[in-house]
């Protein structure tokens, strides 16, 4: 049945993809090069609404079959829904960054509500309950790494091969760690989602993903990360050492960018990803090298913590060492 619903995930997913490519197409929603951009062929947006659509959909259906938890459900379809139509009104126009931020919160509230709030963490082998300082601390989490999501799809393919190698990794580190627990299946449903997204936007892309599609995946990851520390508390050190190279570059990026002075808030194009894509002249090397760092870097040192090998903040310290020097290699912020 799993299987079945995988194929189902994927298929709806390429085929409302291609829908969308026309609709973006005959309403004329198109990213026109400038600047800033890192794209030189107008493109048709928006593309992101199959992944919404086909994931919440299967949600629906197991929520339905009575395999997956009313709270879970609605925690991640109240705040999905959210998110993905405030993007989507921003990708047909334009919504004050205010306002989508108060949604951003809004959803990340929800979300937190019905998962139960932050649970427990483990920090070099003990038990730590952050009790309010943790939900304060876990909305901040989630609301960034939806917007850091935005920042980082900025050429072919990047946002979808990371959110595919995060969460086929997340599911398998679940698996290993909890496998009387089902929690593995829904990142391998998002990754199915994404997978036949990615097929339309693959370097170099038919159609970009857009606001919607961006911002529900930072919110699904981030609330798929809370639901398996909920777990298993190894699974949130995991889950982030997985996310490396995204958190790094978008953090670091940031940062440089308010040390300048700059408007942090506004478009451009001086992510280290940006800059080693206008360095090798194409999308396709530098998403195929962040797909092969998160496949041959962090999952292995993710197994690590998995297997209790390595604590897991110190394992993310060993993870992160080598992004932020990438990171600082390739100007992030910078330019």
């Amino acid at each position: 049945m799993i299987f079945f619903l995988l194929l189902l995930t994927v298929t709806a997913s390429w085929t409302l993809t291609s829908f969308l490519r026309r609709y973006a197409l005959a309403k004329n929603l198109i990213d026109i090069p400038n600047q800033r951009s890192s794209h030189s062929v107008p493109t048709p947006r928006g593309g992101g609404v199959a992944i919404v659509v086909s994931f919440l959909t299967v949600l629906a259906v197991l929520n339905s079959l009575d395999w997956l938890e009313p709270p879970v459900f609605l925690a991640l379809t109240g705040s999905g829904v959210a998110v993905a139509v405030a993007g989507f009104l921003d990708d047909h126009g334009h919504i004050a960054a205010r306002w989508r931020l108060l949604v951003h919160f809004g959803a990340a509230a929800w979300g937190l509500y019905w998962l139960g709030g932050f649970p427990s963490l483990t920090v070099f082998g003990y038990f730590v309950d952050l009790g309010w300082l943790g939900y304060l601390g876990a909305s901040l989490y989630i609301v960034w790494l939806l917007n850091l999501y935005n920042f980082m799809d900025g050429i072919d393919g990047l946002a979808g091969i990371e959110a595919i190698t995060v969460c086929c990794g997340g599911a398998l580190m679940t698996w290993l760690i909890a496998p009387e627990s089902n929690t593995w299946v829904l990142p391998l449903l998002l990754a199915t989602a994404v997978l036949g997204f990615l097929s339309w936007n693959f370097p170099p892309a038919k159609i970009f993903m857009g606001d919607a599609g961006s911002g529900f995946l930072g919110l699904m990851l981030a609330l798929l990360s809370v639901q398996a520390a909920a777990v298993e508390p190894r699974l949130f050190w995991i889950w982030l050492i997985l996310l490396g190279v995204f958190i790094v570059d978008a953090t670091v990026t940031l940062c440089r960018r308010v040390a300048r002075g700059e408007k942090f808030y506004e478009a451009h194009r001086s992510h280290a990803y940006q800059h080693a894509s206008r360095l090798f002249g194409r999308h396709r090397p530098v998403t195929l090298a962040i797909g092969a760092i998160n496949l041959f870097w962090l999952l292995p040192i993710a197994s690590l913590v998995a297997l209790d090998s390595l604590d897991g903040i110190t394992a993310l310290l060993v993870a992160y060492l080598p992004l932020f020097l990438a990171a600082y290699r390739y100007k992030a912020g910078l330019g």
